[in-house]
């Protein structure tokens, strides 16, 4: 059985960035909702399957000033950097399984278009939210798509865990409080319409 790491690894050596399935010219949705989060452009944001995306570019237009991508390809990555040049250094760049990243420090965002839904297995998941919860600090924002309820049951090749507010908040626990839901309908660079849905949390303070 091939693991999580080759499986990515082999589909960015298939396919250029622009073919993947969820591809984005721009990442509308989340900008408005990492807008929405009001951050001052020294706080540290964290793009969890990051990889190839044009967000970190788009953040870095805007100013923010500490910036991370997190991707278990390095393949994903080096697009990444190579794109964007010298503007790369100024970016951290972490090539790991999101459920055993170690963090250097706390961040006061947590981006996350499409990982969350690829792990199928209770104990991934649980990792997940324990990887997240030792990064993300009290008060910081969570800003998490995955497959709608009634997107696909399967994207490149594995299955998927699809999600309403209600079953995500159940995987998450009781540290985080819902801010906002929202559906987006992901046209694929074949054509093929996916819906996502995005949710906007906050960790809550410690008390």
């Amino acid at each position: 059985m091939m693991g999580r790491k080759e499986h990515w690894e082999r589909i960015y050596s298939a396919k250029l960035p622009v073919e993947v399935s969820w591809y984005q010219k721009e990442p509308v949705f989340s900008l408005q909702l990492i807008q929405n989060c009001r951050l001052a452009n020294d706080d540290p944001i964290i793009d969890v399957g990051g990889g190839a995306s044009v967000l970190i570019d788009r953040l870095l237009e805007k100013g923010f000033r500490r910036l991370a991508v997190l991707d278990i390809s390095s393949r994903s990555i080096a697009y990444a950097q190579e794109r964007l040049g010298d503007r790369a250094q100024h970016i951290e760049w972490f090539t790991a399984d999101v459920t055993e990243f170690v963090a250097p420090h706390p961040f006061s965002l947590w981006h996350d278009r499409a990982v969350f839904h690829f792990l199928t297995l209770p104990e991934d998941r649980k990792k997940y939210v324990e990887v997240l919860k030792k990064t993300l600090k009290p008060g910081g924002h969570l800003v998490l798509a995955a497959f709608a309820m009634h997107g696909p049951t399967k994207c490149s090749g594995l299955d998927v865990v699809r999600y309403d507010a209600g079953k995500l908040m159940n995987e998450l626990g009781d540290q985080f409080e819902l801010v906002g839901e929202t559906g987006e309908l992901h046209v694929t660079p074949d054509n093929k319409e996916q819906l996502f849905s995005w949710f906007h949390l906050v960790r809550k303070e410690c008390r």
